[in-house]
């Protein structure tokens, strides 16, 4: 099994849906990410798929043979939890393979994968621990050890790095990107965290109120969100937004809110109402202590050092907007500063339904 494909699913819990007419395929070998808010559906998502939950309608199927009626341990999947589950009486050899135990494997086979899936995830020399004896992180290893010997079709992971700190979140997300190239299955990974989703995937689905509002490669999602949650959601710090409206200033299509006039560059849109929401990503704003021609006033609100940048939130009639600059920046707070944005990288969406207006794609 390899391709994951849901129709039509619903996940009801009395009179609250948690999924809502979810269609989606994942791809054989595919790494694909579900992120959103809590409460949005992704791990309710998640259980459908390994049989811990019973959708309330619509199919699923692997490699196009229904699933949906199967119970968990009839699935050819594997899941690793937010809370590991290893079994606190056992040594992590045991947890690893406990499944293939479960399977009646012969014990040498077993051996043989445990070692095996030991020795990818570098743990060889844990094997003999308990959990209690463990780290954070060498707990996470030995539950993606028990995922990973099972050999299975797709492996499902719910958050796995949420209970650990931020330094290890980081080498924890290389070692799972590493692990999907080297066991070459499905990966269907579930988090909150969009950084975790930008750099683990090959797609992600980023999901609201039980429905998926975009699903596309993290290129795709960062540089052409399909609505302005996406766009709110993917990317840190988050984009600025500006309600206004457009209008024809010399024969050139201008965004204007208040005293602030953008000039849209490479957008040609025409949509039926005139108020829109104008976002701009941090990077690419761009500050001057000193007037520049086409930049607009405002005031040093507070900065935040980030290490090779500075974050600065400025204050421009009302508005507070959000730079991400290189160091040095030395404007002290109401310091008045100068703004520009990259016309060329500006986003347009519907004041009404918060719907994207795409610019045409660069030649």
């Amino acid at each position: 099994m390899a391709e994951v494909r849901l129709e039509g699913i619903t996940k009801s819990f009395g009179a609250k849906a948690a999924v809502r007419d979810l269609n989606l395929t994942v791809e054989d070998q595919e790494s694909l990410t579900l992120v959103g808010p809590s409460g949005c559906g992704k791990s309710t998502t998640l259980r459908m798929i390994c049989g811990l939950e019973r959708a309330t309608e619509g199919n699923i199927y692997f490699d196009g043979r229904p699933v949906s009626w199967l119970p968990a341990n009839k699935r050819d999947v594997a899941m690793v939890f937010q809370s590991y589950a290893l079994y606190p009486h056992k040594t992590v050899r045991q947890n690893i393979g406990f499944a293939l135990k479960m399977m009646r494997v012969p014990k040498a086979t077993i051996a043989e994968q445990v070692q095996q899936a030991a020795r990818t995830l570098d743990i060889e020399d844990l094997l003999d621990r308990k959990p209690r004896e463990l780290s954070g992180g060498q707990r996470q290893r030995a539950a993606l050890g028990r995922a990973i010997v099972r050999d299975a079709g797709a492996y499902l992971l719910d958050e796995p790095l949420s209970n650990l700190d931020a330094q290890l979140r980081v080498l924890m997300r290389a070692e799972i990107k590493r692990l999907h190239v080297d066991v070459a299955r499905t990966f269907i990974y579930v988090t909150h965290d969009q950084v975790e989703a930008m750099t683990m995937s090959d797609r992600i689905a980023v999901m609201r109120d039980g429905v998926v509002q975009q699903c596309a490669t993290p290129e795709e999602i960062y540089e052409r969100p399909a609505n302005r949650f996406v766009a709110s959601f993917m990317g840190s710090p988050p984009m600025n937004f500006v309600t206004g409206e457009l209008a024809n200033v010399d024969g050139v299509r201008t965004f204007r809110s208040g005293a602030l006039s953008q000039e849209l560059g490479r957008y040609d849109v025409q949509p039926d109402d005139p108020h829109v929401v104008l976002g701009v990503r941090p990077e690419d704003v761009t500050l001057s202590p000193t007037p520049v021609a086409g930049y607009r006033p405002g005031k040093v609100f507070v900065s935040e050092p980030l290490g090779p940048d500075v974050l600065v939130t400025v204050r421009i009639d009302g508005e507070l907007l959000k730079a991400r600059v290189p160091v040095p920046f030395r404007l002290g707070h109401d310091t008045p500063v100068y703004v520009g944005f990259n016309a060329d990288r500006l986003h347009l969406f519907s004041a009404a339904d918060g719907l994207a207006l795409h610019a045409p794609q660069p030649a």
